[in-house]
């Protein structure tokens, strides 16, 4: 076996708890896990993954007037019309296949 080094890291109870169900529902060890990191930030030569805040914010429609409600309405409407985006039938069908349901 190769010699290993101790890691000690603190993190919230909650996101420990449900990263290591799903690892143990895939079958990997924590350390495993993050030895897998710690090579991908390696071979990436950083963190493997984007790291920047989302492109878009998402509304609180309770802080919308009407005007900026309709307007948001509208945007929808027309990408609609264009083809963009997708259906509920769609969109709930993707859930269900992401989360297993």
């Amino acid at each position: 076996m190769a010699k290993t080094a101790n890691l000690t890291a603190r993190i919230e109870p909650d996101i420990k708890d449900q990263a290591e169900t799903i690892l143990n529902t895939l079958g990997i060890p924590a350390s495993n896990a993050i030895n897998m990191f710690y090579k991908q930030i390696i071979l990436q030569q950083g963190i493997p993954f984007d790291l920047k805040l989302p492109s878009s914010a998402v509304l609180n429609v309770s802080t919308l007037t009407e005007d900026e409600m309709n307007n948001e309405l509208e945007k929808g409407y027309n990408q609609m019309l264009a083809g963009k985006g997708q259906s509920a039938d769609q969109v709930f069908t993707s859930i269900r296949q992401d989360y297993h349901l």
